[in-house]
Formats: C-alpha cells, structure tokens, sequence
C-alpha cells in the first residue's frame, strides 16, 4: 500500500512542476528570464536551450538583454525568439540583443487568464486520473489478498487527501498567476 502512495505522490508533484513550468511560459506584462526557458538555438547545428549558449538578464521591469558567450550565435538567437511565441521583437548591436517588453492590453491579459486557467484545469484532470490510477491499484492489492479491506479505505482515504492538497496547490499557482497577469 505504502508503494502506492508514493507512486502517486511522485506523479502528482511531477503534475505541479510542469504546471509551474508552464506557467512560467506565460508572458505578463513584466520581464523575466524564465520566459526563454523553452526557447532552443541553432548551436552549430544542434538545438541547444538558450540559457547555454547566452546570459540573460533583466536589468529594468520591461527589458530583457541577452549576451551570448559566442557571438557569432547572435543571429540564430534573434531567429529562435522571433519564431517562438512570445510575440517579441528583438534588437541586437552585435554586441548584445535588447528586447522591450510592451505592456499588455486588457484583451491579452484576460486572454492569458483564460489560458492559465486551462492550464491549471488540466493539471487537476492529471491529479485525479492519478487518484484514479492509485485508488485501482489499492482494489487489485486487495483483489489479489495482499491488503485487507479495511487497509484498502485508509489508502483510498489518504489518495484523497494527497488530490485534495496538489489541487489546492494547482489553485494557488493560478490564483498567483493570475494576479501577476492582471497587475499593470
């Protein structure tokens, strides 16, 4: 039974790291580096994330300036932040590239809500199909004898309550973000 809990428990803790890592992919209207965290360079013919091959810094609320360590990448970082979704316009001196992040209007931001939340929603659908998972592997240990039934209602119970905590951490996450979306 013990296997079972810590199964689910790793499951659902892995669950709320993609959601923060998605949700650290969400623009708001202030700079961060964790922004060009999925974004990957055409390093010498290798996709390589950008946070190796270049120091990201953001040294005002709305600027971004990214050094690569080699130079000659510059222009292939400028492509991959071009491609990417971000919808952002970068500015290189050869040197460096510069990139201003605007303030988002009202529209994109209650768009942006919208798509945390359907984040967040399909977080809480991973923790309960792994609630599911956990509660369906306590009736097989029980079908095969290896717990009792009553064994079986205290794993059931506490499967419970690891769902109940990760998705009130899931809704914390996005009560968080959402804040920092609507915030000017």
């Amino acid at each position: 039974m013990k296997e079972v809990l810590t199964s689910a428990e790793q499951r659902m803790k892995k669950s709320l790291q993609n959601l923060e890592e998605e949700f650290n992919g969400l623009r708001t209207g202030r700079a961060s580096a964790s922004l060009f965290d999925r974004i990957k360079v055409d390093y010498y013919g290798n996709p390589t994330p950008l946070n190796q091959v270049a120091n990201i810094s953001v040294p005002e609320a709305r600027l971004i300036v990214i050094q690569p360590w080699d130079k000659g990448t510059i222009g292939e970082i400028e492509k991959a932040i071009q491609k990417s979704e971000l919808s952002l316009n970068p500015s290189n001196d050869g040197k460096v590239i510069r990139i201003n992040i605007p303030p988002l209007t009202e529209e994109r931001r209650k768009d942006l809500v919208k798509t945390a939340k359907n984040i967040a929603e399909q977080s809480r659908v991973a923790i309960r199909n792994i609630r599911r998972d956990g509660n369906d592997e306590l009736k097989k240990l029980t079908k095969n004898g290896d717990i009792s039934e009553d064994e079986e209602k205290r794993g059931t119970d506490e499967v419970q309550k690891l769902t109940d905590k990760y998705v009130e951490q899931i809704n914390s996450l996005l009560d968080k973000k959402e804040t920092e979306i609507m915030e000017v």
